[in-house]
Order: structure tokens, then sequence, then C-alpha cells
């Protein structure tokens, strides 16, 4: 039985067979330990004496991004990363510095430490990481652990914590900004309740169902709210949508749209499947990318992983994906076009192209904690889903 929050979140399918040894994940941040592999090129680079620098933020209840607001508010300095870790483990990460100078001396604050390693000639980038290694312990689950092999082949779908785990609402935010609706993404940032969130999160959205409320309650609204608060203000000062939308950062306004992208992939892939498309080997036509992570079409010999279309402004309809993608479409009521936005350019996208399954190495298993590597940008709950077939994803701790 496939959960309802993946279908949700556009997942409607398992890869495998494997019978799920159920149990839970995170009971504490130290059940689920993560940390970044960075290019050996890139590692070796970071020893000049001046340049960029580079700083490994180890950290634990707190996602990556209030992390670097919290330093740039606390040191006056903005520094990027290279991934975005959630807040539910214990992370290791580069970020680097996106001016030359000097360094910050190392400090800790009780959920995050940071610690110069060196400088680097150009700023580190998504490029330079190759994926993450985690570290993972499941409890009050079945025996059958031992007998989930790396040979499994999953499928690289995008994981719960793209959509807002809790309450699956950041795809619905982007596709109604796609569609020029920017009233109802205020109602949804505002008052989309799921039945996963918590009473209190739920009761404070109901009552900002009514637009009549707002004045009323911004106090009411809790500060890890802070989005919504960011909209409220707007809305109360200016009661217009669009400036409302436009008030929210733009990597976060980017990341909605992205999120959509990540529904429909969720879905191609789903139906791909479904529909009996081999997607763990490439053949003849096919686009893919190489061992380097450059993208080119199918050469027979050479070492590639398929990939599947990322749909934005520039979508590529020549694959034979193309007719699940386009059935979705339809059913969604979106086009490819939609994704340049004229009134908010800033956040159109192009589009592009996604490892179709999930490349695991380094993969072991003792009792009940499992190790291994993912390439940049698959995620371990999707692993985790096969091995252990939740029936309630949040309440297993996905």
């Amino acid at each position: 039985m496939i959960p309802d929050l993946d279908y949700q979140i556009g997942i409607s399918v398992y890869s495998t067979k494997f019978d799920g040894i159920g149990g839970k994940i995170r009971i504490i941040p130290e059940d689920f330990e993560v940390s970044e592999k960075i290019l050996e090129k890139t590692q070796n680079a970071i020893n000049q004496e001046e340049g960029y620098a580079v700083y490994k933020l180890k950290k634990k209840r707190i996602d990556t991004n209030h992390a670097l607001s919290d330093i740039f508010r606390k040191k006056g300095i903005r520094l990027k990363s290279l991934g975005l870790k959630d807040a539910s483990a214990i992370t290791e990460q580069f970020v680097c510095a996106g001016n030359k100078g000097k360094a910050i001396e190392n400090f800790s604050t009780e959920k995050y430490s940071l610690e110069k390693v060196g400088f680097v000639k150009k700023p580190l980038s998504k490029k330079d990481m190759i994926g993450n290694h985690f570290k993972i312990k499941i409890s009050e689950c079945g025996d059958g652990l031992s007998s989930f092999a790396e040979s499994y082949k999953v499928l690289n779908f995008y994981g719960y914590q793209r959509f807002g785990s809790k309450r699956p609402v950041t795809h619905l935010i982007g596709k109604a900004i796609l569609q020029r609706n920017f009233e109802k993404a205020v109602e949804l940032i505002l008052s989309f309740t799921s039945s996963y969130d918590s009473k209190e999160n739920n009761e404070i959205r109901q009552k900002l169902a009514d637009k009549q409320n707002y004045k009323q309650y911004f106090d009411q609204v809790p500060s890890q709210m802070d989005i919504e608060r960011i909209v409220l203000k707007e809305m109360i000062e200016h009661n217009d949508y669009f400036r409302a939308v436009r008030a929210i950062p733009l990597s976060l306004r980017r990341f909605y749209i992205q999120a959509y992208q990540s529904f429909i992939f969720n879905q191609s892939l789903s139906a791909a499947f479904t529909d009996g498309e081999n997607l763990f080997e490439a053949e003849s036509g096919d686009v893919c990318f190489d061992f380097k992570g450059i993208i080119g079409k199918f050469v027979k010999g050479l070492d590639q992983n398929l990939a599947l279309p990322f749909v934005g402004y520039s979508y590529y309809k020549k694959t034979r994906f193309d007719y699940q993608i386009s059935q979705i479409l339809k059913q969604e009521g979106i086009t490819p076009k939609d994704f340049f936005i004229k009134e908010m350019q800033e956040v159109s996208n192009e589009g592009g192209f996604r490892q179709a399954a999930i490349h695991c190495t380094d993969y072991s298993s003792n009792e009940n904690s499992v190790e291994f590597t993912l390439s940049r940008g698959s995620f371990a709950t999707i692993l985790l889903r096969e091995i252990m077939k939740p029936s309630d994803p949040i309440s297993a701790g996905f």
C-alpha cells in the first residue's frame, strides 16, 4: 500500500519488491548523520593563504538557511552552501565566503559550529560537491535489513522534505505562481492545513483563511512561521497579492517553482515505471549523464546514467518519456511556456534533466543501522522508503 502522502508528492510506485522492515528514523538527531563529500581536486585546493574563506559548518536542530542567516546576523558575513541540509539530523557541510578577505574566528552556538578550513582561489559551487554520506539508525524495526542489498535498484524520486514534509504545500504554491494566481499562492502560504501538522499550527492557519482576520491574528503567528509573517505584513499594509508574493526571499520563490517541477518529475518517473519503461539502463536515443555529471546523448559502451527531463520553459520533447510527461502536463493544465513568468522573471526556470535512478555506493548495514553514499541531489529518505516501506511516513520520522 502506497501512503496517501506519497501520492500527494507525485510518487505512486515502489521501485523494489523488498517487503520493508518498518520502524522509525530520527528519534533523536544523532540517529541520522550526514556529511558532505566534495571532489578530491577541490579538497586539495583548499590550502591557499588567502582568497575566499572556506568553513566547515556542523549543525543539529537547525536547517542550513537558518544557520547561515544567523551567522550573517551575528558576524556580518554572507556564506554560501553547496547543498541544503535539514534540521532533524546531525550534519556536516562546506560553506564558502562570497568575497575575498580575512576569515572570521571559529565560533559555535548550541545548534551549530563554524570552523575555518582554508582558502580557495575561486568560490566553491555545487559543482564541487559529489554527494553525501549517510549513517542512519532505524529504531523499532523488524529483522531483514541485512537482506536489502546494494543491488536493489531505486528510482531517484524527490523526497518528502522537498515538498514541506508535514505540510506538503511548496509545489502547490509553485503551481499557483506559474498560473499567475498570486491570490491563491498567498492563501496556500497562510492557510493550507495538513493532517500531519500540529494542532496549534492548523488552528492559526484556519483563522488566516479569512482575510478579515489578518490584522487581528498577526501577533499570534509564531516566529518560526517567518514567511507567513512577511506575507501577512505586506497584505495588511498594501492588500496586494502580487506584492506579498514578491516580498518572499528570492531563493524561496525559486524553490516553490522547483518544488512544482519536482512534483511533475516524480509523477513522470512513476508513470514511466508503471508503463514498463526501463529506467535503470539507457537505450539508444536517451539523454544521459556521464560519470562527471556532463549531459549528452547515449553512446554504447560508455559509462552513462539515464536522465529524465525536468520540465521548464526549454522542455526537451525528444525522449521516450514525452508521452507520460505530456499527459501529466495536460492533466495539470500547465504548459512548458508557463515556466517563463513575465511578471516575475527572476523565478522563471528553463528546466533540464535529472538522473532516473539513485546512484548508491559504499552501502553497508549492521543490525539496525545502515550507511551509504548518494550522489548530489538524491534523497536518503527515498532509499529508506524502499527499505522500510512505512505505512505513515511522517510518524516514521520522514
